[in-house]
């Protein structure tokens, strides 16, 4: 039976063809992502793949072009229509192969095939951070890149108060007999006490020990107000995202706002709708000014949060498989479907109406779906992981420690020179060789092996 009334089909269109002069049909589209897309001169995306099946399956010739104004097709008062409505109604194209929602109002001007989408309209928002795994919330404050650069931050700067406490002769000044107070595990303790905003001994006594430890106390006091203001702004975030997942949740709620396209189908639906849920969501958007000039818009602020976007759910799913941190409601309402247009009384209608049935029940159109729909995730971090503190945010924090740190490790070795040039002077030596020695002194094993030397020559 299917085989007959595609050679019924087929030689219907064949005879209209052929009634042409077998010219080309001309077909108008648009611009939208994933529907028709510019790839170098030529144009690609779902709409064109189907233009492409349903010239295979009934053997006809296109060239296709898009529509002028850039517009789906409208009335305007004095009763003319624009974009590609108008194009078929003037006979400017053959066919409008496109997302056009089919309406009343479009019915009575041109004719419409058997859909090829069915859609309806829902809403996106940023995904509930509650939905997520907070097992480690405490550590969401900071990126896990934070983290490390706060752990090698802590080592270096342990390393540096060591140093500065081997080097600094205020500190050690006689490592033959003096016991060095700043071990390295001293050295970790004493930072650690600072990062916990707790006093911890010994206290460094010279100028370059104090200038690194005042250093690192204001990285700590920052770092840790940079934390807790971020942790607080999360956990704020998190009370106040309650879950939202249908449209009467979304009326019921003040916490976050939403919208659509200004003037489009979706604001028009709320607008007209009897429901007292979409009305109270048409009064908001009215009382809000919470409209939007185009979906772009719409879904870059959903991904800022605290926004969420009504629109026709097959687009708002295109959104969602390019943006992971969206997430689309579960439920479709005003239902509606997407549908091929041509002239009233085309030849066309019937053959074009049993093509695209084939192909659905092929599964070619589900195909297609799932080619263009397909998730690319771009930006696919998570939600949190967006809000959490990146180096790169605290850039200035950290060039100031390293600042810091050198200018420490700077005057330790200045004091060492220092004790070094008297010395030489009171000894008649070598500026060099004192030093040298110096340093011999304080990184070697030669402080311990001197004093075992003094003690064994002392029970002599």
């Amino acid at each position: 039976m299917r085989v007959m009334l595609a050679l019924v089909c087929v030689t219907t269109l064949t005879a209209w063809i052929h009634s042409a002069d077998a010219r080309e049909l001309s077909i108008t589209t648009i611009k939208d992502e994933p529907y028709a897309m510019s790839k170098g001169f030529q144009l690609e995306g779902y709409c064109i793949d189907l233009i492409s099946e349903l010239s295979k399956m009934l053997g006809f010739k296109y060239k296709v072009h898009l529509v002028k104004d850039n517009r789906y097709g409208a009335m305007d008062s004095s009763g003319n229509w624009n974009g590609m409505i108008g194009e078929i109604i003037r006979g400017d194209a053959d066919l409008a192969v496109a997302p056009l929602t089919v309406t009343s109002v479009r019915e009575r001007f041109v004719d419409m095939t058997t859909p090829f989408i069915q859609t309806g309209l829902g809403f996106i928002m940023r995904k509930n951070a509650d939905s997520e795994d907070n097992s480690f919330s405490l550590l969401s404050p900071f990126s896990t890149e934070m983290w490390i650069g706060v752990l090698s931050a802590f080592l270096l700067t342990g390393l540096c108060v060591f140093l500065v406490g081997r080097i600094s002769p205020m500190e050690w000044a006689e490592p033959e007999t003096d016991e060095h107070s700043f071990t390295l595990l001293h050295s970790f303790w004493y930072i650690t006490g600072a990062l916990t905003l707790q006093g911890a001994g010994p206290h460094p006594k010279a100028l370059s020990g104090r200038v690194v430890s005042a250093i690192w106390w204001i990285f700590a006091v920052l770092l840790l107000a940079c934390y807790f203001a971020n942790f607080n702004s999360m956990l704020h975030s998190k009370s106040k995202h309650i879950s939202i997942t249908t449209f009467e949740d979304l009326a019921n709620q003040d916490v976050i706002d939403y919208g659509t396209v200004e003037n489009g189908s979706t604001m028009l639906f709320f607008k007209n709708s009897n429901n007292p849920v979409y009305r109270r969501i048409h009064q908001h958007m009215e009382r809000k000014r919470s409209y939007v000039a185009t979906m772009q818009e719409g879904v870059r602020l959903a991904q800022e949060g605290n926004f969420a976007f009504i629109g026709e759910a097959v687009s708002l799913d295109l959104a969602v498989s390019r943006y992971c941190k969206l997430t689309r409601s579960q439920e479709v309402i005003s239902m509606r479907s997407y549908s091929i247009a041509a002239p009233l009384g085309s030849p066309l209608m019937k053959n074009l109406s049993i093509a695209i049935l084939q192909l659905s029940e092929s599964g070619e159109l589900t195909h297609l779906r799932e080619k263009w729909w397909a998730s690319s995730c771009i930006g696919s971090d998570e939600a949190h992981a967006s809000e959490a503190l990146k180096p790169h945010d605290l850039q200035g924090l950290f060039l100031l420690l390293g600042l810091g740190l050198g200018i420490g490790l700077l005057l330790a070795l200045l004091e060492l020179l220092s004790r070094a040039r008297n010395r030489a002077k009171d000894g008649k030596k070598s500026c060099c060789a004192v030093l040298t020695s110096e340093l011999n002194q304080r990184f070697s094993s030669g402080g311990e092996v001197v004093e075992q030397e003094i003690s064994d020559k002392n029970k002599a």
